[in-house]
């Protein structure tokens, strides 16, 4: 378990995080989180394995400025414009971090059963060294860590309501992350993941 308290940063072997365990204000976050459910244009995106399209097990969205579309495992993500309430909750983020971020990815675990599976934020669109900032809301989840190279290297957090993560230096190109399914969680959870996205040039951009 990371040793994580308030406003920490924490520097991994090949990587960084800094943690602001309650970002939000406890009087703020119940609400954020159901006008986010309510207003989001969730769907469920399908992803390309091995010949197969598979739906994924968590509902999404994608918002950012004109041209910062998105792609992973054969998802193609076509920017939404920013809402003024994530425009404030943006403007929030990059005030606390020192970043400016021109996207987010918004996830859906309706409960436990949801999940995202090893990964990193390492596509060709987020540059040499991604700085992605993820925000929480709703219930508590966890969050893992393993480095991709050096066996037995992992590491776990709980995500609480509120909570904002900062996943900094190098740690996307020698780090994969997870939120694993918890079958006893029955309440949602909002995560909010901003990023930094090149556009892509007009030209010579195979999909």
């Amino acid at each position: 378990m990371l040793p994580l308290g308030g406003d920490e940063t924490l520097v991994l072997r090949d990587g960084q995080l800094r943690y602001w365990p309650a970002f939000v204000e406890a009087a703020e976050r119940a609400a954020l989180f159901a006008r986010l459910r309510a207003e989001t244009p969730w769907k469920r995106s399908e992803i390309s394995i091995a010949g197969r399209r598979i739906p994924i097990p968590r509902l999404n969205a994608w918002y950012g400025d004109p041209g910062a579309d998105y792609s992973y495992s054969g998802v193609r993500l076509v920017t939404t414009p920013w809402t003024p309430l994530l425009s404030r909750v943006r403007e929030r983020v990059e005030a606390a971090t020192g970043l400016v971020f021109n996207s987010a990815l918004l996830n859906l675990y309706r409960d436990g059963a949801d999940s995202v599976d090893w990964h990193a934020d390492d596509e060709p669109e987020l540059g040499e060294a991604p700085q992605v900032a993820s925000l929480s809301l709703g219930a508590v989840r966890r969050f893992e860590l393993k480095h991709r190279t050096i066996p037995g290297q992992r590491y776990r957090l709980e995500l609480p309501d509120g909570s904002l993560l900062l996943m900094a230096g190098p740690l996307q190109r020698h780090w994969l992350h997870r939120v694993p399914k918890e079958p006893r969680i029955a309440e949602a959870r909002i995560n909010i993941t901003f990023r930094s996205v090149r556009p892509a040039p007009a030209q010579g951009r195979l999909r």
